[in-house]
């Protein structure tokens, strides 16, 4: 499975504002973007940003979203090539695409603070979908699937901590119904651009891959 090793608190730093992509630790002091607020590399302090141009908007915020979900460039075109026939507002479904991805529901449902963690878990093999295991991190969640972390890994010691850290949790998105008791949570609804809190112009990335 590629993955991206790059240092992600230097992804913060080039984007320009907090991606949230190392869990707790961007809510603290010890934030990159709270000690260095400023582009990574030796001169970064005294560069200046300069107006990009439309291209340079349109791969901005595509570079941007595929930080935020970890993935890397060849299977972030593969989602958006997978709903760019489908009918309806492309930059939404592509924005449901990801969300309705594996990793991303366990993110959602609490089981991991970052997306990063996320995916680990089910590479790892501790998540089922419907009561399989399911070990590929893009698998696409469907309607009325149930996703759980497998029962004979519920004992171990990470969701014994979790338990207690997440059991008055509640911010969980709207097409969601997770029981944090049972490590579990059914996809109820597909994903709404209004709820997801991405602030990326998504029309800009259907506008790169269209040229």
């Amino acid at each position: 499975m590629a993955r991206d090793i790059n240092p992600k608190c230097k992804k913060c730093r080039r984007a320009g504002e907090k991606l949230f992509l190392k869990g707790d630790r961007c809510q603290t002091a010890k934030c990159a973007m709270v000690r260095k607020a400023y582009i990574p590399g030796a001169h970064g302090k005294t560069i200046k940003k300069r107006a990009l141009s439309e291209y340079g908007l349109q791969l901005q915020a595509k570079q941007k979203m595929k930080r935020m979900y970890g993935i890397l460039e060849k299977q972030f075109k593969k989602h958006f090539e997978e709903v760019k026939e489908k009918k309806g507002i492309t930059g939404d479904l592509f924005l449901a695409r990801l969300e309705m991805r594996l990793d991303n529901v366990v993110y959602r449902m609490g089981l991991a603070d970052s997306r990063a963690l996320a995916r680990q878990l089910v590479g790892h093999g501790m998540i089922t979908v419907n009561g399989k295991k399911v070990s590929i991190p893009s698998y696409e969640t469907k309607l009325g699937q149930f996703v759980a972390v497998k029962i004979n890994k519920a004992e171990n010691k990470y969701f014994k901590n979790l338990e207690q850290i997440v059991k008055n949790k509640k911010d969980f998105p709207s097409w969601l119904r997770v029981d944090l008791s049972k490590f579990s949570g059914e996809v109820t609804a597909f994903p709404r651009r209004e709820e997801i809190g991405i602030n990326v112009d998504t029309q800009m990335i259907v506008e790169y891959y269209s040229r």
